[in-house]
């Protein structure tokens, strides 16, 4: 059976609860009504205005994909730089090798002449392109390439502070080390040169 402080107390926490309810439901309608005279103290827009925020808006969404542009191809973009540099450096060494190659057949059959650079580049050129597309569409080197890409495109990579702290360390270190095996090497010269002459 539920006292008399009992009741007191639940019929004083059913009207703190009402209470709580009403200014609640108060301050509510009060921000209603502000927002509301906010609204009605802006003037309305001019279809100029309306025009020109709608440039605006087209303009930041351009310039947004603009800047993601990079990041839409994901670690693709890594892939292709590598297979690039790949047929980059393929040229290259395709072009020193053919280099090296007409000097010799030069000296062996001297009507071959001095080796021409306007003919090996461009073939050297060729060998990159053709060697970078023959992987390309080699399906195990493509699937290895991406596979790298993507794991590479996982790892968290140090900040620039980083990065700066930890050269700074190991410069700072080999110049400590450096200085005092320079200073041991003098030390011990002198005393081995006491000993000897002594």
């Amino acid at each position: 059976m539920a006292t008399e402080e009992d009741l007191k107390k639940v019929g004083a926490e059913d009207f703190q609860d009402e209470s709580e309810a009403n200014e609640t439901s108060k301050k509510g309608e009060e921000e209603v009504r502000a927002t509301d005279e906010k609204a009605a103290a802006k003037p309305d827009k001019d279809d100029d205005d309306v025009d020109k925020d709608a440039t605006g808006k087209k303009d930041e969404d351009e310039q947004e994909q603009d800047s993601n542009a990079p990041i839409q191809l994901g670690y693709q973009r890594y892939v292709y730089a590598a297979y690039m540099a790949g047929a980059m450096l393929v040229g290259f060494l395709a072009a020193k090798i053919g280099h090296a190659a007409w000097y010799r057949l030069g000296q062996w059959k001297p009507e071959l002449g001095e080796p021409k650079d306007e003919l090996v580049y461009p073939v050297a050129g060729l060998v990159g392109i053709v060697v970078a597309v023959y992987y390309w569409r080699k399906p195990e080197a493509r699937q290895y390439a991406n596979e790298v890409a993507e794991e590479l495109s996982k790892v968290t990579w140090p900040s620039r502070k980083e990065v700066t702290n930890s050269t700074t360390v190991v410069v700072l270190t080999t110049v400590f080390a450096t200085v005092f095996f320079a200073l041991m090497d003098r030390f011990w010269s002198f005393i081995t040169d006491k000993i000897y002459t002594f």
